[in-house]
């Protein structure tokens, strides 16, 4: 038991003793009971053995049992002999005999939340001034357990408070839809101490679905779970209303195949700015603790902001895909650019070879392997354009070309301008890790130096995964160069690096 309840317990058990002891009694008790049908929920006693025990959980229930019904007015009473009128078959059997009786509710506000009494053997044993004692320590009980409600309230708050933070924390990072339904149900499970979360959605034929599921067991048994059209809890779920359930096994308006796994439930609906997402239900397990007023309030709040931080998150997750549809845009605007200035300046070249071709010059294989080169490296070009268009959008890269354009697209903002890349041989399917890795954090350590140069409007990447170490065996280079110059005014050096393959 957590601290706070840990010195409640020890403060009611204080209070029962002191009361006994200051006025002299036998027997003590202070029983709490149940807000709906009176049962003694918690019994504190003094001076009782463990069979006396239990006859004084019996006899101090609200309804049916002997001394419990003396105090069940919510007004204090005395007793001097059970036995006597006007008190007919009030004298408590079993092994807790006694004749006098004194009992004071302990009560908050309006509510009463259970008695403290105290009984002796001998009729008269108690007077008005051990009525008032015993007033008077009830009334403290009810603070005592009044503050204790306050602390337990304030701290479940919190925990819904920060779960709520957290999902949306989680939400905003980018995850999936899936994934993203499925934060929602689990951090909701935990915070109510259901069974199961789960999250529903409209079906295209009018009724709705398990999309998502949180729980201990195996999920595959809710997954896919359907609420036909025409069952009476749809309509309440399809307008976005409450759904407060006692039990859900006996229900009526349930008619899920998987209801008599479960007992007191809550459906709640997410949906934000009169868009309905779905619904959010909290099942508990058959014969489970049912919901308290303030359980339903904050798993509604927490319902609300889940489906706001959803909303959000999609708008985000659309945003992340305008920008990449931006991105691709402007890819395509440079690679026309490009394609169209090298076409035009290889077509200058092979105008001249023609012509010097016609007058007999020798330098026409000089300029044909030139403008041959130019075409190779604008094909280069379009082939690295083509596949950066085809990466998905908003999410990383996973084969090693895409690693090595992201990490040159990143530069693109502190450069003004993208590096060119190029890539020679299978380099997806030869580099590996760890060697991929160094690779990369030599180009990141390549690529951070240029802008510290003076000078800079080109930078050319090369990776080459057909090249050749001095001892013949295969191995991948990385070449990064630039037309810049460094502080003393040489030309910028060409970083080279390579590794084994």
């Amino acid at each position: 038991m957590s601290g706070p309840g840990l010195d409640l317990r020890t403060t009611l058990q204080h209070i029962v003793d002191t009361a006994r002891a200051l006025a002299g009694a036998h027997h003590g008790a202070l029983a709490l009971l149940d807000s709906e049908d009176r049962r003694v929920t918690d019994l504190f006693t003094s001076g009782m053995s463990e069979d006396e025990h239990r006859d004084a959980a019996e006899l101090l229930n609200g309804r049916t049992g002997s001394l419990g019904a003396l105090v069940d007015d919510a007004q204090a009473v005395r007793v001097d002999d059970l036995t006597a009128r006007p008190h007919p078959g009030t004298q408590p059997s079993g092994r807790l005999l006694a004749r006098s009786f004194v009992g004071a509710p302990v009560r908050m506000h309006t509510e009463v939340l259970g008695s403290l009494s105290l009984t002796a053997p001998e009729p008269g044993r108690f007077d008005d001034t051990d009525l008032a004692l015993l007033r008077l320590l009830a009334s403290q009980a009810a603070a005592a357990i009044g503050g204790a409600h306050l602390y337990e309230a304030a701290r479940q708050r919190e925990h819904w408070i920060e779960g709520a933070a957290a999902v949306t924390r989680a939400l905003l990072t980018g995850a999936g839809t899936t994934d993203a339904l499925m934060t929602v149900a689990e951090r909701a499970r935990v915070l109510a101490g259901a069974a199961a979360g789960v999250i529903l959605q409209p079906t295209a034929d009018g009724g709705m679905e398990i999309v998502a599921a949180s729980t201990l067991d195996d999920p595959a048994g809710l997954v896919g779970t359907a609420i036909e059209p025409g069952s009476p809890v749809l309509v309440q779920l399809l307008g976005g209303e409450e759904v407060f359930i006692d039990d859900s096994a006996t229900d009526p308006r349930m008619t899920t195949p998987v209801r008599s796994r479960f007992g007191p439930s809550m459906m709640l609906p997410l949906q934000s700015g009169g868009r309905l997402i779905g619904t959010l239900a909290l099942p508990r397990r058959r014969g489970g603790e049912p919901y308290t007023e303030l359980d339903r309030r904050l798993a509604s709040q927490f319902a609300s902001q889940a489906a706001m931080a959803l909303v959000m998150a999609d708008a985000q997750h659309y945003r992340e895909q305008l920008a990449v549809y931006e991105d691709r845009d402007r890819i395509a605007r440079d690679l026309h650019d490009l394609v169209v200035q090298r076409l035009f300046a290889t077509e200058m070249m092979l105008e001249s070879t023609r012509r010097k071709d016609l007058a007999g010059d020798s330098g026409t294989a000089e300029l044909l392997a030139k403008a041959v080169d130019e075409l190779d490296s604008t094909i280069q070009e379009v082939r690295t354009a083509i596949f950066a268009l085809q990466q998905p959008p908003a999410e990383a890269p996973t084969t090693f070309r895409g690693r090595v354009l992201r990490e040159t697209g990143s530069a693109t903002a502190a450069l003004g301008f993208p590096p060119s890349v190029h890539f020679a041989g299978a380099v997806d399917a030869l580099v590996t890790e760890p060697v991929g890795g160094r690779l990369l954090d030599a180009l990141r350590g390549a690529l951070a130096a240029v802008p510290r140069r003076t000078g800079v409007s080109v930078v050319e990447v090369e990776v080459d995964a057909t090249a050749r170490l001095p001892d013949g065996r295969a191995a991948v280079r990385l070449v990064v160069a630039d037309d810049g110059r460094a502080e003393d005014g040489s030309r910028s050096p060409t970083v080279i690096w390579q590794a084994p393959l």
